[in-house]
């Protein structure tokens, strides 16, 4: 099967999951830009996941342009990282309801850091599936952003009974350093 249905599949996923978080917005009873203070801290998480959610689907997207064909293995992993993703809105609402309360915090922690384990090893699968192929091994190559991402997520979630401002820190610092796509795979695919 061609990598297309299973990107089509995902893209439809990942757009539900960005309807769902923002579905959990209720208006304000006021009306006047006061009324949108107590919104703070929903507004807060629901801009970090949106993030979070456009970093993984830009990635996903490149990572996916390395893959000729699909077997059911990648089929469940990319399920998996779906699935990881998919709790995404429930810990983004319940961090916001509760103002960024410890546990919430690091039950959102503990989900990213899921995902991207997950993320992981859909993209060690890719590899394996592909051991012949310069252009996806020089494409995924070193990794420094997929290796400090865990270990930077798991900080946040420790740190999150400690002070949860740093873990907010930690996890805005992670989105910053996925930002931008993932050039690796551009470079190799545009054959540069």
């Amino acid at each position: 099967m061609k990598s297309n249905r299973m990107e089509a599949f995902s893209d439809g996923v990942l757009a539900i999951i960005i309807t769902i978080m923002v579905l959990e917005f209720k208006v304000p009873e006021g009306h006047d830009w006061p009324a949108l203070i107590g919104l703070g801290p929903k507004i807060l998480s629901y801009i970090l996941s949106f993030v979070y959610v456009g970093i993984y689907w830009n990635n996903h997207h490149h990572l996916l342009h390395l893959v000729r064909t699909i077997n059911g293995r990648l089929m469940w992993l990319n399920l998996l990282l779906l699935f990881w993703l998919s709790l995404i809105p429930f810990t983004t609402a319940w961090m916001g309801e509760s103002h960024f309360a410890a546990t919430p915090t690091a039950l959102y922690g503990i989900v990213l850091l899921l995902a991207a384990f997950s993320y992981w090893v859909l993209q060690r699968a890719i590899f394996i599936q592909h051991a012949g192929n310069s252009t996806v091994i020089s494409a995924i190559g070193k990794d420094w952003k997929g290796k400090s991402s865990p270990v930077i997520y798991l900080v946040a979630v420790l740190s999150a009974y400690v002070s949860t401002w740093i873990a907010g820190f930690l996890f805005a610092l992670v989105a910053v350093m996925w930002f931008v796509p993932d050039k690796r795979i551009e470079h190799v695919l545009n054959g540069q």
